[in-house]
């Protein structure tokens, strides 16, 4: 079901569904990005390093999160433009992990036009141990009702 501006209040919580981070998905990863640092990519390299094994791209958690932020539906047709991201990586993400997201309503406001809002997301993102792995908010311009 659609929300519009008028459905986010400050105070709201919601968990997300949870999503299992891959090799698969980091190696796809790294051919879209470029980024084939060997603390990804390479076993070996990684298993000396300080985690002893390969970790997913800090930003390829980003992106799975943005997508889990949404992944009800909610948005669908009520969004109309990301306006930001503040973010913040506190641990590693290992292939394997699954992260879910703890989404916080922190401001609903309306813009000056009237037709639509912006509204402010406290991000959690965290893994299987409920180990806060990211955080950090989203920035999004959202319908209003008319």
């Amino acid at each position: 079901m659609a929300r519009y501006l008028e459905d986010f209040q400050p105070g709201d919580e919601v968990w997300s569904p949870g999503r299992t981070i891959t090799e698969a998905d980091v190696m796809a990863f790294a051919g879209l990005s470029g980024d084939y640092n060997p603390a990804h990519t390479d076993y070996e390299f990684a298993r000396r390093s300080a985690f002893g094994k390969p970790i997913a791209h800090g930003l390829l958690a980003l992106i799975v999160s943005a997508g889990l932020a949404d992944r009800d539906g909610g948005l669908d047709g009520t969004a109309i433009a990301m306006l930001g991201v503040t973010w913040r990586f506190k641990k590693p993400v290992f292939f394997g992990d699954t992260i879910r997201l703890k989404l916080s309503v922190t401001s609903a406001r309306r813009a000056s036009s009237g037709q639509r809002g912006i509204i402010v997301r406290s991000v959690e993102v965290h893994n299987q141990h409920d180990e806060i792995v990211q955080d950090g908010e989203f920035t999004t311009m959202v319908k209003a009702r008319s």
